[in-house]
């Protein structure tokens, strides 16, 4: 019995590089790094002293003040980017039956700043100065939630956690309710908020960002030798799903298709990948047996690429075993090089840069290389973008935890 077909028909973006999915797009084929000094809080003495932030950010270009004051930034980018997706879509005007739409919109660490600042309150002010928003402002799931209050969609609602890999498990899970039939549309994604004082504290303390302070621009760098962490990043993307047969009926425009996943674990580490890459290997052999395609079928991958000194590597070695030759001929790259490391968002805004690679026959650049790492040694289209018709492309996000996902996502063909 084959499965219900399922396309991509919408997207929306806020990032460092671009606001909206053509100003990311945009940014990708220009080679634009989003990476700056923060200059807006106090970091003396901090090891990292900057990041890819939205820049010139203000809620109140996009919602009034009540609605702001309700949510945390990572829901306001959440709400700003679904709002375009269902727009890019044609769904905002049509006349839906909103029990079929899912929302499925996660958020690595949700609203880290806003519990933060309640806290401070709380020991500063006692009990009474808490906020009655405080839990629905902090809560992860709260994104897909005023998603579904704001549009009135009933349908499957939920959000799924998983470090860096959040983005692509909501997409993951939100293709699976229509292939099984339990929607006929879905809003999904990620979305994330984390450059404020105490996360850039949290993130130092792990010791896996860049201390490229002297040159923030330059300093994502995957795959090159002298890469020496990820910069932190923030925004949202998030994708329309929808039944090829809907789609089809009302004349949508169609980026891409999603043909399958794979998802795993490392069962390894808390925070470092596992050298040999076997969850990596498992997901990517996953994601390729429920598409039914071959490791030949396909010559794009965005990879996870977060220029950290032992990722970079581990995942280039999984590419290898699972494509063998084959490796060697595909276009790889990495966004986050231009975009740094946007967390619970990275697996979503780096799907719609791989929907969008397959909709332009263009692979974006992965920039700032500039000395050959001999175990990082795959195409990882350095520096410029390359033109190529892709049919079939995979996404990698993985997470904290030992969290792997794998998208595969295909060129649109109506046979």
């Amino acid at each position: 019995m084959s499965k219900r077909r399922v396309v991509i028909t919408g997207l929306g973006a806020l990032t460092p590089i671009g606001k909206g999915a053509s100003g990311f797009w945009d940014g990708l084929i220009a080679g634009k790094s989003g990476a700056r000094t923060i200059t807006d809080f106090d970091l003396t003495n901090f090891p990292t002293r900057f990041a890819a932030r939205i820049p010139d950010y203000d809620a109140s270009d996009h919602m009034s003040p009540r609605e702001a004051r309700r949510m945390d930034r990572f829901c306001q980018y959440a709400m700003i980017t679904a709002e375009e997706a269902l727009r890019d879509s044609g769904l905002e005007t049509e006349e839906l039956d909103k029990d079929r739409v899912a929302v499925m919109v996660g958020s690595g660490i949700g609203g880290m700043q806003s519990f933060y600042n309640q806290s401070v309150e709380f020991h500063d002010r006692g009990q009474r100065a808490v906020s009655p928003f405080f839990i629905p402002l902090v809560i992860p799931d709260m994104a897909a939630g005023h998603i579904s209050i704001k549009y009135g969609f009933r349908g499957p609602n939920f959000c799924t956690v998983s470090a860096c890999a959040t983005g692509s498990h909501n997409i993951g899970l939100a293709y699976d309710s229509i292939v099984n039939g339990h929607a006929d549309y879905a809003v999904c994604g990620g979305a994330e908020a984390p450059v404020f004082g105490l996360g850039v504290a949290g993130f130092n303390a792990v010791r896996a960002m860049s201390t490229r302070n002297d040159s923030p621009e330059t300093a994502s760098r995957p795959f090159d030798k002298t890469r020496d962490g990820f910069v932190l990043g923030e925004g949202a993307g998030m994708l329309i799903l929808e039944s090829l047969e809907s789609a089809i009926s009302r004349g949508a425009r169609i980026y891409a298709e999603m043909a399958g996943y794979g998802f795993s674990a490392d069962a390894y580490h808390m925070t470092a990948p596992d050298p040999e890459g076997h969850g990596v290997i498992l997901a990517m052999n996953s994601a390729l047996r429920s598409a039914g395609i071959r490791p030949e079928d396909v010559t794009h991958i965005n990879m996870h690429g977060t220029s950290t000194p032992l990722g970079d590597v581990a995942e280039t070695r999984s590419i290898k075993k699972v494509f063998g030759d084959h490796a060697y001929s595909m276009n790889l790259n990495s966004t986050k090089s231009m975009t740094g490391h946007m967390l619970g968002a990275a697996g979503a805004v780096e799907s719609i840069a791989t929907a969008m690679a397959i909709y332009h026959g263009i692979v974006p650049p992965t920039i700032n290389y500039q000395y050959p790492d001999p175990d990082c040694d795959l195409n990882y289209t350095t520096n410029e973008p390359v033109g190529r018709n892709i049919r079939y492309a995979l996404n990698n996000a993985f997470g904290f935890g030992g969290h792997n996902t794998s998208l595969v996502l295909k060129k649109f063909e109506e046979q």
